[in-house]
This record gives structure tokens, sequence and C-alpha cells, in this order.
């Protein structure tokens, strides 16, 4: 394009130069007083015109100085400065307008030229929907694309560790679902939407996609996600672990490090606990004991119950002074209790009681972080299906001026289920609040919404149950700055005397726990709540209310103050009770187990685990001959029957027993022996390992408390363990040349495989014999002293056998199978004898008749060949004697050996270790499992251990808590 623009314009430019030169010199003629003469005739115009030419040239070299070129007069000096103008006007004008013509005319043609290369389009106006309809169809296809996108949307807290599955999985989903779209003709979608959840019932015809199969997949799918979210759950919850597990080393090796650079040696200080810690780890010790407080926990704590969304988690955050909870917008966010211990300290921190992280309460990021791993223990906690868990969730918050107690925060009461829901949540979440306020001791922190009609509560009438008398109950009305706006100032101080409800209470209280806004800080809730208080009517002269009723701080005050009050009343008389405990369980310890120690489940774990790992290591110190023999007879029991039917028994019936045994050998050698001999080895190593466990029962100190966990550990490290990839390749590699060898090598090699021939040929004699027993009854003696009799087919079975014994007698050397003409003949003598069968009867019978012919025919050549070896040494394969199937058996003889021998260099090199590492994480993971433990070690002895020291625990944890509290007064 570019060169074609150049030479146009190269073209241009010399046409305006020679046409202006010519109207120049016109001018110039004219202005000279040169005349042109008019046009003659062509035979006389050529001197005219030459003489044109002659007078152009002298007026050009006129204009050189060495031609004595005289200076014009004004009148020509001053045309031809117009000539020069004109000419350069005329140039400029050339030049672009020859440029611009030139270049359109490319720039068309090369256009011209890359439309025509463009294929036709004209197809898809036919083939695609045109107008309205065309809109209206994009649209719905767009809104089904979202609203299905947005029903199996996971939850984002999740993604973290599963981001990888989940964008693969969304990927598919959403390409299936566009293949889907495109190959579809819409006719309509219908959408139905809830107030808890949107769920999708769409309509589309041309999928084929009914409201029952669109369902299905819908549940489906939902399904999925749900084992997705479990799967990621549960690989976070393992890296947590491991990370808390990595974290306490590495303290530890720090320390170590720290010892080992001072060179000194340092004695640990023992850090003095606060009060409240301690009585907090009293009662994290009864959590585990005892559960339903039938016995001995009836220890204070403050229980926070209230309706569902009626601000429960508000009011305990701002007690703690710090948004520790997450939250949400109206569904149920606390799943499970959450054990809060409040400590004074000179920081604002949190921290779980499982995990030694602490969170800055000051920073937003911390914040968060401990927000996002309330939620995710919470989620963690709900299993098989439920809605709602027993699991307490126990974290710590100290910070300056928080009051020193203990609360429980409990899912909130619903008197509605939404489909999300188990079946059971109402009845769990119910039981779950009664089963914490039958405590005794336990203040109950009712909580009522102020912003509702109070006729609408749940939470009252249970209460009320727990504490009829309202001795231990603290009632407290939330969102008292929307009450004031929709109630009556005398209804509020009805609620706030007891005199609206039937329930009785220790205090009322009233508070704002904010303006409904996620993000507003603790802060400026508790400034909120002041200014409210001292603007609202219910302050003026005649207010209806106190002003120590009022405010989350006064309200802290009085939780606390009564808490304490509880504690210093009843923790005396529940050191007793657990004295009391403890001396019974003893004296029942005592008299069960007189000469044993009190060993609990971890310490019997420990025990069991070091066993095992014992019988490991005497694994890899079994003999070599031990495992030769081992694998040897392993391999031998997968390959004999193989070798049999599809090598030796195929050869034996063709005219070529070496060519053929050579071509099956070969493909066994590529295909299947490899596999199968790895799968020998595996099972002969799993045998052994269990062997090595059952002689363990044996000894004389074996503690069959053990055998239970022992076994889980064992299976479950096997089923795990697998054979390494590799050892297939190599083991087919020395099983090829290992077959390739044709030719026994000494007199020794010859006897062991005539022996190995005839073992193996008897034991399929045996197996023969049983088959024929079964088929054709017992003999003649065994019917006389038994009183057994033949059945009606057994009779016919031994009919055919005669007949079938005279063809074997006539010819010893028979093929495999019966020709027509012998079917025929026995047919027919059968009939004579009144005994009427079909072929197919005939050939069942004939197959295990030849079979044990043939082994006792391959019997007498094993025999014949046992001092046959020199002969065949001298004549090879034409010897008299046909050894062929001696040479076969010493050839998978040879194989087995070289097998068995490289497979237990492989147990003992590498198997033996890798399974050691199999059984280490196994015992590794049910360490950290509490509920397998319990399963696998259980009964009387470790029960009654277990109680006893989990007594001994909190009693000890008692007293230290008693003299502490004694020596604070």
């Amino acid at each position: 394009m570019l060169r074609i623009y150049q030479n146009t314009y190269r073209r241009t430019a010399r046409k305006a130069v020679v046409y202006s030169t010519k109207v120049a010199c016109c001018n110039h003629s004219t202005l000279c007083g040169i005349t042109s003469h008019p046009r003659r005739p062509r035979d006389a115009g050529s001197s005219s015109s030459n003489g044109s030419h002659q007078r152009h040239e002298e007026f050009l070299l006129a204009g050189n100085p060495a031609r004595g070129w005289q200076m014009p007069p004004p009148s020509r000096g001053y045309g031809m400065l117009v000539v020069r103008i004109l000419r350069g006007a005329l140039k400029l004008r050339y030049l672009v307008l020859g440029g611009a013509i030139g270049g359109g005319v490319s720039l068309s043609k090369k256009y011209e030229d890359w439309k025509d290369g463009l294929p036709d389009f004209k197809w898809l106006e036919d083939a695609m929907p045109q107008g309205e309809r065309w809109s209206q169809f994009s649209r719905n296809l767009i809104e089904v694309g979202s609203l299905v996108k947005n029903a199996i949307d996971v939850d984002p807290k999740l993604k973290q560790l599963g981001e990888d599955k989940l964008s693969e999985w969304r990927s598919w989903f959403d390409s299936r679902l566009d293949d889907a779209i495109e190959a579809a003709d819409y006719q309509g979608v219908q959408i139905v939407e809830t107030k808890d959840d949107l769920k999708a019932k769409t309509t589309v015809a041309a999928l084929g996609i009914t409201t029952d199969e669109s369902r299905k997949k819908y549940e489906k799918l939902q399904s999925q996600v749900e084992t997705l979210q479990t799967e990621i759950m549960n690989v976070q919850i393992k890296y947590q672990k491991e990370l808390e597990k990595m974290e306490k080393e590495n303290r530890e090796l720090r320390q170590q490090y720290l010892i080992l650079k001072t060179n000194k040696k340092t004695t640990a200080k023992k850090i003095k606990k606060s009060l409240i810690d301690m009585y907090s780890e009293v009662l994290d010790e009864l959590s585990g004991y005892d559960t339903g407080y039938t016995m001995a926990d009836h220890l204070p704590r403050v229980v926070v119950v209230g309706d569902q969304s009626s601000g429960k988690t508000s009011v305990l955050e701002s007690i703690a002074k710090a948004r520790i909870f997450p939250r949400g917008s109206g569904e149920m966010m606390t799943r499970a209790p959450v054990k809060v211990t409040l400590a004074e300290g000179p920081y604002h921190v949190a921290q779980f009681r499982d995990s030694d992280r602490e969170y800055d309460l000051t920073k937003e990021s911390d914040l968060q972080d401990l927000r996002r791993d309330v939620e995710f223990r919470m989620k963690a906690s709900v299993r098989g299906g439920k809605t709602v868990s027993n699991e307490v969730i126990a974290m710590t918050v100290k910070g300056p001026g928080l009051q020193r107690m203990v609360l429980v925060d409990l899912p909130g009461i619903i008197s509605t289920m939404t489909v999300d829901m188990a079946s059971d949540t109402k009845d769990s979440i119910h039981q779950m609040t009664k089963h914490y306020m039958s405590n005794p001791n336990a203040i109950i922190l009712c909580i009522q919404d102020g912003s509702v009609d109070a006729e609408r509560s749940n939470v009252t009438d249970l209460v009320m149950q727990c504490d009829p008398l309202g001795r231990r109950t603290i009632f407290v009305l939330t969102k008292v700055d929307l009450a004031e706006e929709l109630a009556d100032p005398d209804r509020i101080r009805k609620i706030l005397s007891g005199k609206l409800f039937p329930m009785k209470a220790l205090g009322y209280y009233a508070v704002v726990t904010g303006r409904g806004r996620k993000d507003d800080s603790i802060d400026a809730i508790r400034q909120y709540e002041e200014d409210f208080f001292k603007n609202s009517k219910l302050f003026h002269r005649r207010g209806v209310i106190m002003p120590h009723q009022v405010t989350s701080r006064n309200l802290s005050l009085a939780v606390s103050d009564r808490f304490w009050k509880m504690v210093r009343e009843t923790i005396e008389q529940q050191a007793d009770a657990f004295k009391a405990t403890r001396f019974n369980l003893e004296t029942e310890w005592k008299n069960n187990f007189p000469r044993l120690r009190e060993s609990g489940r971890d310490e019997l774990f420990d025990k069991a685990k070091g066993e095992i790992l014992d019988e490991v290591v005497t694994l890899s110190q079994i003999s070599a001959k031990k495992w030769d023999d081992a694998l040897n007879t392993k391999l031998w029991e997968k390959l004999s029957n193989y070798v049999f039917e599809t090598i030796y028994l195929p050869a034996a019936q063709s005219d070529s027993f070496n060519t053929m045994v050579d071509i099956k050998l070969r493909q066994w050698a590529e295909q299947a022996l490899p596999a199968k001999s790895v799968e020998a080895g595996w099972e002969a190593l799993q045998q052994e390992f269990i062997s090595l466990m059952e002689r363990s029962k044996k000894a004389q100190d074996h503690d069959g408390i053990f055998d239970q966990l022992k076994s889980a550990v064992v299976d479950e490290a096997i089923r795990r363990h697998s054979w390494e990839d590799k050892a297939i390749d190599m083991l087919r590699v020395i099983q090829l040349n290992t077959l390739e060898d044709r030719f026994v090598h000494d007199k020794q090699e010859w006897d062991s495989a005539v022996k190995f021939l005839e073992t193996s040929v008897n034991a399929k004699l045996v197996q023969t014999e049983e088959t024929l027993a079964q088929m054709f009854g017992p003999g003649q003696l065994r019917r006389f002293t038994h009183w057994q009799y033949l059945t009606q087919d057994q009779q016919k079975r031994r009919s055919v056998k005669n007949e079938l014994d005279k063809i074997l007698k006539n010819d010893t050397k028979h093929l495999p199978t019966l020709t027509h003409d012998e079917l025929t003949t026995v047919r027919k003598n059968l009939q004579r004898d009144n005994v009427d069968v079909d072929t197919d009867y005939i050939r069942q019978t004939w197959f295990p008749v030849y079979r044990k012919h043939f082994l006792q025919q391959a019997l007498q050549r094993a025999k014949d060949c046992r001092k046959a070896y020199y002969l065949y040494t001298q004549q090879g394969a034409e010897c008299e004697i046909s050894c062929s199937d001696v040479v076969l058996f010493w050839r998978i003889q040879q194989v087995i050996k070289i097998t068995g021998n490289a497979l237990r260099q492989q147990v003992i090199n590498r198997e033996a270790r890798r399974l050691d590492k199999e059984i280490k994480a196994v015992l590794d993971e049910f360490s950290d499992d509490e509920e397998k433990k319990g399963y696998l070690l259980t009964g009387k002895r470790v029960l009654l251990a277990e109680e006893l020291i989990k007594v001994r625990q909190i009693q000890e944890k008692l007293e230290e808590f008693i003299n502490s509290l004694n020596q604070e007064k």
C-alpha cells in the first residue's frame, strides 16, 4: 500500500512540474512579445514546432549568468515573480491532490480484496431468531444461568483451602450449562422465590427436563457442594492441627536452643494464674466429665439464653467490649455453645482454649480472623447432617476493665424451622437450653427483644420452667431505642418492673446494643447507648425506669457481682462432693483391679502404639528362608490355576507342545505375571504381619485390652499400603529373561522339577476326583457303610462315564474333545439301556473324566522322566521319552524362585519400612481422634480409670481455686 502511494505521488509531482513549466513559458513568451503562430498543417508544423522549442530553450538558457543574461526591465521582473508564485501554488495543489487520489484508490482496492476474502455469513440470518423473540430469549437464559450459579454458591470463607477444586467444579458446571443453553430452544422459565432462600424451578422443554428431574439435579448439586464443603472443612481441621503441632514443637526447640546457647540450667517458673482462669479450667474439666449435671457439676456459670436474633450475642460482645462473634442477616449464626471466660488484663486479647494464638482485639484484622475462626469451629462441630451441636467452643477474653465471669452463649430459641435445617433442630435447641439452665447454680441471663411484641417470646416460658421463683435469673431488654419508638412507655415500665411477664427475676435491665450496623465498633455502640439514655424520654422527670437498670456497663457489674456471690456460696459444697466421688471410685478400683495401676486411655494408647511398632520391627527380622518359603507358596497359589488351565493343558492338546508353551509363557510374562506376583507378595507380607500379631496374643504378658485397637490399626494400615509401581516393571524384565532359558542345567534341578510336577499334578488330581465324586456320587462301599443312595442324575452320570471309559481305554492318546461319531455312538449305547441324554450332557461328563485321564498320564510321564536326565542332556528335544512337561515346570519353578527372591528383597529393603510409615500415620490420626480412641479402647477397666483420673484432676483444681479464693478474701 505504501509503495503504491509513493509511485503515484512521484508521477503526479513530475506532471505538475512539467505543467507549471509550460504555463510559465507561455506567460513568459507573452510578456516578452513572443507570439505563437496559428496551427499549420502537419507537413509544415514541424518547423514551427522546432522553432517554438528553440525559443523555449533560449528562454530557459537565458537565466544562466554564464550566457550573459542581462537584468530584464522592471515589468519583466514583475512577471517572473508572478510566474514563480503560480508555479509553486500549482505544484503544491497537484501534490496534495495526486497523493489523496492515489492513496484513496489503493485503499479502496485493498478493502474490496479483503471484503471478497471474507466467508459468507448470510446463513446466520436464517439460523438465529430475530427481533423481540431473540431479546427475550437472551434475557431468560442469563437469568437461568445466574440463578443456578447463585443456588450452588459456596461459602466464600471456606474457599481458601479448596479454591482449586471449587473453581474446577464450577467451570465444569458452567460449561455444561452453556452447552445445554446453546442446544435449547427456549419455551419458558418459572422462578419461585421464598423468604429464607431462593429455590429455582425451571421448565426448559427443549432440554427435556421435567420438574422432578430438575429437582433431582438440584438436590444432587446441593449434595455435591455439601460434600465438597465437608471435605474442605476436614482438610482445614487437619491443617490447623498440624500447624498447632508444629508451633508447639517450634517453641520447644527454641527453648532448647536458648538453653544450649546460654549453657545454663534454667528452672521453669510456675506462672501464677488468675482466679477466673483457674475457675474456667475447672469448668473445662467438668465439661468433659459430667455432661448432664446429674452428679457433681453444679458450679455457677452465666447462661445467655434468648430467642433467635434477640441480641444475645450483642449483649455478650458489649460485656466483653469486642465484636468477637460472626454475624448474619436473620440467619442462625450461633450453632454451638460458646464458653467465654472474661478476665481483667493489661491488653485486650482473646485466645481459644485449645490454641496458643492470641488475637489482638484492638486490631481489625485480628478481629476478622477471630470471627472467621469462631464460625469455622461452629461449622466443624456440626456433623451428621445436624444444624446445632453440643460441642463447647471455649475461649478467654482479657482486657482492661473487664468484669471477671464465665458466660455461655447458646443458640437462639426458634419457633419455626426452615427447609435447610435438620428436622430435630427445634427440639435440640430446647433440650440444650434446658440442659444448661437446669444447673441449680447457673445464672440465667434472659434476653428479650424489645422491638417485638412480648407475647411472641419463647424463651420466657423455658426460663420460668427452670427457675420459677427467679432466684438466679436476670432479665435484659434489648433494642430499647426501637422499643421507645414502637411501644408504649407504660408497657416498657411493666416489663422492667416484672409485671408484664409471669416470669420472676433478680433484676431487670435495659440496654442498647447498636444501630443495626455491622461495621460499628464497640466504642461507637457504647457511646450511642449512653447518648440514647441521656436524651431518652424514659429519663424525664417522671421516668419509668431507674438509672441503675440501664446500659451494658451496669448490667456487666450486676452479673459479675451475682456470679462471684454464687461461686463463694457453692464452691465448698462442690469440692466436698468430688472428694466423696473420688473415694468411692478408688475403693471400686481396688476391689476390681488390685494389682493394676489406673491407666487412662491416652496412656494405654501409647503403650499399644509401642507394642505395634515393636511388631513392625520384628517383621524386618524374619529370616530370608522363611520369606522365600512364604513368598513361593503364595506365588504358586496365585499362579497354579493359570499355569494348568491356560498354558499346560492347551499346549498338551496341540501338536507343537514346545512352541505353544513359548508363546503362552511370553504373553503371560508381558501381561499378567508381574501384577499377579506383586499381589502375591503383598498378601504374603500381610499374612506374615498378621501372624506376628496373633503370636503376640499368646504371650504371657499379653493384655487383651489392646486387641481391638491393634486390629483396627493393622487393618487400616494394610488398606492404605500399596506396593511400589516400579516393582512391576522390574519384575517383568527379570521374568522375561528367566523364561528364555529352556535347558535344565544339572541333575538336582531336574529332580526338583520332576518333584514339583508330581506335586502339582497330584494336587490337581485330588481336586478333579472331588469333582467326580460330587458328580457320580459315593462308591459302593460308602453307600453300604453310610446308608447313602445315588440320585437319578448320578445314575445317569455313571452310565455315561462307563461309555466314556471304553473310549479312553481303546485310545489312551485320545484328543480332549469328542467327535460327532463318538457322541452319536455314546447316545445310542445309552438308549439301549433306556438312558436318554443329549450331547451337552455327555460333554459335561466328558470334561472331568478326560482331565483325570490326562493328569494320570502326566503323572506317569513324570515318573518315567525321573531317571531320564542324562538321556535328555544327550538327545535334547529328540529324546525317546517325552519330558517336555518336566522342562515346562522347571521353567515355571525357576521364575517363581527368581520372583520370590526379588519380592523378598523389596519387602526387607522397602515395603516393611513403608508399612511402618503407614502404621505410624494411622496411629497419629487415631491419637488425635478421641471418639475413635474411646471406641477402640473400652471396657470397665478403661472407663473406671478414666473417671477416676478425671475426678482427681477436678478435685486438685478445685482445691487450688478454693485456696486462691480464700487468700483473695
